[in-house]
């Protein structure tokens, strides 16, 4: 058989490659690069402010939780989503009145760039994809995440390609400061946690109803190091625990429990099942249906969860909080203020759960160190509304933008 000339090769792996994508058979971690390209060719964008957000759908929640605080910024300064994937395009643009453009190649993002006013590129993941946009000297980019917590990945060395990390508090900054070497900390910024519900208080319980422990573990993570999850170790004996201590449960895991191990995504079905049973069904326990985050904290007693930023976003709250310990012989768990200060669980005392629960609703011996804790880790409520101190942060890294390459507006050059 003669070889195949290097001209069709090449067309067939194109051909094959927009097929692939168009049928959504890409990889769960791969954007589908389905761009609007064509209709962008010409396009001169007003916005000071884009958010660059190349993730796949699964991925989506990781920016549907700034929509809000976007808004406020797009006030003053205005503010275009770029993605890389017409999945989550078309789902942002239900969410949001913002505008959104899928952008599948760099050329575009180029003529995006070079035409329009951007000064300012916001990060909210570490997707590799990132680096199309940060290769654009003359946007200031800033790093905001989805998550303050203990992870490993919140003080990731990514964090040195950004001008500016901002940060939720001064754990953020000891964090990354004490962890990263030859980083500069004047480039973290604190700006409080603008995507955090405003705290609403415990609805009153009918006649009747025990008390209601929220837990929601996250997921399992990419990397061995980020393998936190409790559902696989401690979930059936933590469940049951609780159970049988007659409480209510609410079990809330992570939108992307299962998504990397089989044997967890087996082990959260086994889980759902169980709130089908006598016992569950005896205290009104069940799975959580996706309510929003304000409604689930506001009808919980106490939160069992797993190092993650559900700890953290659970302090204001001011109630009890448990946090379990990681058995994955990987898990990167570094020492900190919130861990060394609440209880713990370990996967062998997770069917004592339920008493610990209760000795915590009972004497909640952690109250003080709660509240302080709360300062540490999402900033000082009284320097402000974190959403105005998000915005006045981009402002100010804008200015110093424009301080070194004067503003473009979309009528005329720099």
């Amino acid at each position: 058989m003669p070889p195949v000339p290097p001209v069709l090769t090449s067309r067939l792996r194109s051909t094959g490659g927009r097929l692939v994508r168009r049928l959504g058979l890409l990889p769960g971690g791969e954007p589908d690069g389905i761009g609007e390209d064509a209709a962008l060719g010409d396009v001169a964008l007003a916005q000071r402010v884009a958010v660059f957000f190349p993730e796949p759908p699964r991925n989506a929640y990781q920016v549907e939780q700034w929509l809000e605080p976007l808004l406020d910024l797009d006030r003053k300064h205005g503010v275009v989503l770029l993605t890389q994937d017409s999945r989550t395009t078309a789902r942002l643009r239900t969410l949001t009145r913002l505008p959104v453009h899928c952008v599948a190649r760099t050329a575009t993002l180029e003529g995006l760039v070079e035409r329009g006013a951007l000064g300012l590129a916001l990060y909210a993941s570490h997707h590799p994809r990132n680096f199309q946009f940060l290769r654009f000297a003359s946007l200031a980019h800033v790093y905001v995440g989805h998550g303050e917590s203990d992870k490993a990945v919140s003080a990731s060395n990514q964090l040195k390609a950004y001008d500016f990390t901002f940060v939720a508090g001064q754990a953020g900054v000891d964090r990354v400061r004490d962890e990263l070497m030859w980083f500069d900390p004047d480039r973290l910024v604190v700006v409080g946690r603008p995507q955090l519900p405003a705290v609403a208080p415990r609805r009153p319980r009918a006649a009747g109803e025990p008390p209601t422990v929220l837990y929601a573990p996250t997921w399992e993570g990419a990397q061995p190091a980020m393998a936190y999850s409790s559902v696989a170790t401690h979930g059936a004996a933590l469940v049951r625990s609780l159970l049988a201590e007659g409480f209510r449960v609410v079990y809330r895991p992570h939108p992307r429990t299962g998504a990397n191990r089989p044997d967890v995504a087996v082990a959260d079905a086994a889980l759902r099942r169980a709130f089908d049973e006598p016992a569950a069904r005896a205290t009104g326990s069940t799975v959580d249906g996706g309510a929003a985050l304000a409604d689930a904290f506001a009808g919980a007693d106490a939160l069992v969860t797993d190092i993650s930023s559900m700890a953290t976003e659970w302090l204001p709250t001011g109630r009890p909080l448990v946090v379990t310990v990681p058995r994955e012989a990987g898990a990167l768990v570094r020492p900190s203020a919130l861990l060394e200060a609440v209880p713990r669980v370990t996967a062998g005392e997770a069917g004592a759960a339920g008493a610990l629960l209760r000795r915590c609703l009972e004497t909640d011996e952690e109250r003080d160190v709660r509240a302080r804790l709360r300062t540490h880790y999402l900033g000082d409520p009284a320097d402000g509304p974190a959403a105005a101190r998000f915005v006045a942060a981009c402002a100010e890294v804008l200015a110093a933008r424009d301080a070194r390459r004067p503003a473009r507006t979309t009528e005329g050059p720099r």
